[in-house]
């Protein structure tokens, strides 16, 4: 069996890489380079740190979540704690790229804490990487060198607030850009569309509901190979709803036929598109329709 190792703090993570120790506790930007051992054979790891990284010119793949992801050309990755990494163990490093290593105690008592994990791209799976024009890793690494600029300084009452503001600039960028990548990929994401339609109906076709309940966020991501986060942005971004709106739509469209054409109770219905409890059901019904199940039969 594969060992798991845990990095537990930054300092860990330097000497891992055998790099020469951090300057702050909490932080760390590493500029990629020959002399950086990431060559760790088949070990993972599972770290308890937040990862931001970009990676250009790499040859080989990395590893994280379900699938590999071939960096040939540059690319961001946002990885979260607790989350389990590895590599395939013939990665050569890219020389051009960088990363920021930073403890979850670094942002504890700022509003980031609370924001953060409204970025859902630090649970998208590897190869939804996030794809950068020139201009925009420009953006990305002034950000970076502004964080390194206030890590080799001596510390001050600012420096903590101006790399977290600044940790908050990588992250928004990052939102734009998404929200770019999905745009610029409008086909690609008609057909993510088109295909997860095609998955609720038969979802529901076969009455999986009825033994599976709902689908859930991460269910139907994995039914189309990508994490569930990153095909709700996807949803979101292509059609103004999330991937949770989709299932409560296709639900009431089929509760809908069965309110008009059946007469069995609307407790009955619930059960048979996989609500647990029929007042569920009838919420999730009055906020898309504005009226409650029993009223849509009774006004029909």
């Amino acid at each position: 069996m594969t060992s798991i190792y845990t990095i537990e703090s930054v300092a860990h993570l330097h000497n891992l890489l055998e790099i020469e120790k951090p300057v702050h506790p909490l932080i760390s930007v590493v500029r990629h380079s020959p002399s950086m051992r990431i060559d760790f054979g088949d070990v993972r790891f599972n770290s308890e740190l937040y990862f931001i990284s970009l990676k250009e010119d790499i040859n080989g793949s990395f590893k994280y979540g379900r699938n590999s992801y071939d960096f040939g050309e540059g690319s961001m990755l946002f990885v979260s704690p607790r989350q389990v990494i590895s590599s395939n163990g013939n990665t050569r490093v890219d020389e051009g790229g960088w990363s920021i290593f930073f403890h979850p105690d670094l942002i504890r008592k700022s509003n980031l804490r609370e924001t953060i994990s409204n970025y859902s791209f630090f649970n998208y799976d590897s190869y939804e990487a996030l794809h950068l024009s020139d201009k925009e890793k420009k953006i990305m690494t002034e950000c970076v060198n502004k964080i390194e600029i206030e890590i080799n300084q001596n510390i001050d009452r600012h420096s903590q607030e101006l790399i977290i503001h600044n940790i908050e600039a990588i992250l928004k960028y990052g939102s734009r850009y998404y929200d770019r990548q999905f745009v610029t990929r409008t086909n690609y994401s008609k057909d993510r569309i088109l295909e997860f339609d095609r998955f609720l109906k038969d979802y529901y076709q076969n009455k999986k509901q009825l033994e599976l309940g709902i689908p859930t966020v991460d269910e139907c991501g994995k039914a189309m190979n990508m994490s569930g986060k990153y095909l709700s942005d996807l949803l979101k971004a292509e059609t103004g709803k999330s991937l949770i709106e989709h299932i409560h739509l296709h639900i009431v469209d089929i509760a809908k036929n069965d309110l008009l054409g059946t007469n069995i109770t609307i407790s009955q219905i619930a059960y048979s598109l996989g609500f647990e409890y029929p007042q569920h059901f009838s919420k999730v019904f009055k906020e898309k329709v504005g009226m409650s199940p029993s009223k849509y039969r009774s006004l029909n």
